[in-house]
């Protein structure tokens, strides 16, 4: 059975490609009529079945995409995490130094005891700006979201949309 060549390709009238459509039916068998793709190829049944199973393949791509992406962001976390904990033990040590130094220095002139209650106010303020600070920056930090799979689904569902058109 063939069709009339106008099944199939872009027509420039959207009456031509309905009329088109209807004289379609006429051709074949009743069990024919509307069972093979529009230039008499594959039957409509394996172009469906080969659309959901591409459908599912990139579903599965997209989710194997976001997966690696997870793992890599969540390496580089615990890593830069790990450097930060590090940093933090090394930082600690080095700040109890410190305060001994300026303890045992303001005790010159003062009591131990106001030279040590100087150096614990400084270090509060100290440290209520660094939780500030710090606070912003996480409050700033985009989501830990696999932005690339995101704008390639988003890509792959507009496409789609773009072919059910046609």
């Amino acid at each position: 059975m063939s069709f009339p060549p106008v099944i199939g390709y872009p027509v420039r009238h959207r009456e031509e490609g309905v009329k088109a459509m209807a004289e379609a039916g006429r051709y074949g068998t009743d069990g024919e009529r509307g069972a093979r793709a529009a230039d008499g190829g594959e039957p409509v049944g394996d172009l469906v079945q080969r659309a959901s199973q591409q459908l599912t393949e990139l579903v599965r791509g997209e989710m194997q995409l976001a997966r690696a992406e997870m793992v890599e962001k969540g390496k580089r976390y615990g890593k830069g995490g790990g450097l930060f904990g590090g940093a933090g033990l090394f930082g600690f040590l080095t700040l109890q130094a410190l305060v001994a130094t300026a303890i045992a220095a303001i005790a010159v002139p003062l009591p131990v005891w106001a030279a040590a209650l100087i150096v614990t106010a400084v270090l509060a303020v100290i440290t209520a700006v660094l939780a500030l600070t710090g606070k912003k920056q996480v409050g700033a930090a985009a989501p830990p979201m696999p932005e690339r799979t995101v704008d390639s689904v988003k890509a792959d569902v507009s496409e789609i949309k773009e072919s059910a058109r046609r």
